[in-house]
């Protein structure tokens, strides 16, 4: 089955106020080709769910996130991502903070379809009081004195589409990842109703296993609905070992979180580009002025 599509392709399945999950994490291995393209087709009253990155700091500042639900939101090398910190601290965009480990719970709870997972994550912190949504359940099961533990219950989360980024692919939906860690991108690909994986790379499906082994294929075709052939398609964040961060052109786009005119420019210099093709081509131009 031939599964591959274009980023406007990918778009087109995305609509005004739907719930979108985003992989990767931080600033590594972000599907930001995928990103851009939502930025260009104007859609709006987005809710992000995702390990959050530069994904959450963009849309935030286009006007088109209406509320983040995160483990953190970083762009690693800059601890806290400069737009998002202008979003929460102004409260244009609504949000639900969670334990890493919590929403973690809430994408494997989706993943295997159930309503929630319980945990001990919470109890007696603030996450509770931020998230008065939360309920706690009792264990049907007694402990050794009897009593029955109470836990949180961390809901499964309701993901319309889910994008991700990974190192190579077939055109079949097969994903690859060679770097360090896969993150949670396969619980990204089995939480949504639907998932479009874009790669650096697609290439035939018995030259899978040339670059890595069978534990780099985590991510099956099941669960794809597309898959988008991007080089570079992560950038500005990493994608090792294809690429690392672009840490110059990262510091450029955090800079513009304090300057409005900067912000413009940015905005209209590389997110007004017609494709991901261009907007390379004008992160090239810029490096090639410094």
């Amino acid at each position: 089955m031939n599964k591959i599509l274009t980023e406007e392709e990918v778009v087109t399945q995305i609509k005004d106020g739907m719930t979108i999950g985003v992989g990767g994490w931080g600033s590594r291995r972000k599907p930001m080709s995928l990103i851009l393209a939502i930025i260009r087709a104007g859609i709006k009253d987005l809710t992000v769910v995702s390990y959050g990155g530069p994904e959450i700091g963009l849309l935030s500042a286009t006007g088109q996130l209406r509320k983040a639900i995160y483990g953190f939101v970083s762009l690693d090398s800059i601890p806290l991502e400069p737009h998002f910190r202008v979003a929460r601290q102004t409260g244009k965009i609504e949000a639900t903070e969670l334990d890493e480990g919590a929403f973690y719970l809430g994408l494997m709870a989706a993943a295997h379809r159930v309503p929630f997972y319980p945990t001990r994550a919470g109890l007696g912190s603030d996450m509770l009081e931020m998230n008065p949504e939360l309920k706690l359940v009792e264990s049907p099961y007694p402990d050794e004195s009897g009593n029955h533990e109470q836990l949180v219950a961390i809901p499964a989360f309701d993901i319309d589409v889910s994008l991700i980024h990974m190192n190579r692919a077939d055109q079949g939906g097969n994903g690859q990842f060679l770097g360090p860690d896969l993150f949670f991108d396969d619980l990204f690909a089995m939480a949504a109703k639907k998932t479009y994986m874009s790669c650096e790379k697609i290439i035939p499906t018995e030259n899978l296993l040339d670059e890595g082994s069978v534990h780099t294929l985590r991510i099956p075709r099941i669960f794809v609905n597309g898959v988008v052939e991007a080089p570079r398609g992560a950038h500005f964040t990493e994608c090792p070992p294809d690429y690392g961060r672009d840490e110059d052109f990262q510091k450029l786009y955090a800079a513009t979180a304090k300057d409005p005119t900067l912000w413009e420019s940015f905005k209209s210099r590389y997110l007004a580009t017609d494709s991901h093709q261009e907007y390379l081509r004008m992160v090239d131009s810029q490096e090639e002025e410094k």
